[in-house]
């Protein structure tokens, strides 16, 4: 069973969130017109084996999105962190207190 450590929320069952997507994708500028780069972005996809940093949304919990970084053969997870890089850097700096 797949178990996420949620941040807020602490550990919870998979089925608690929903997998949002590749959490190492760039994407072009939004005013960007290169079809290709969007193509690119948008559709083409590794499968990755083993560490893979991936969006999981806590919908059923504190309804934060989330990157996790997890194994893709073992399912173990190394790490979770809010995707968003203010709530990350204020979690940081109440650690460190």
């Amino acid at each position: 069973m797949l178990r996420i450590p949620c941040p807020f929320c602490g550990e919870r069952d998979h089925t608690e969130f929903s997998y949002g997507g590749d959490a190492t994708v760039t994407y072009p500028p939004i005013d960007s017109t290169d079809e290709k780069a969007w193509f690119e972005a948008v559709y083409l996809r590794d499968d990755p084996r083993g560490p893979h940093k991936e969006y999981w949304h806590h919908n059923s919990g504190c309804r934060m999105w989330m990157i996790v970084e997890r194994d893709t053969m073992t399912h173990e997870i190394f790490s979770a962190v809010p995707a968003h890089p203010g709530v990350k850097a204020q979690l940081e700096k109440e650690a460190a207190k």
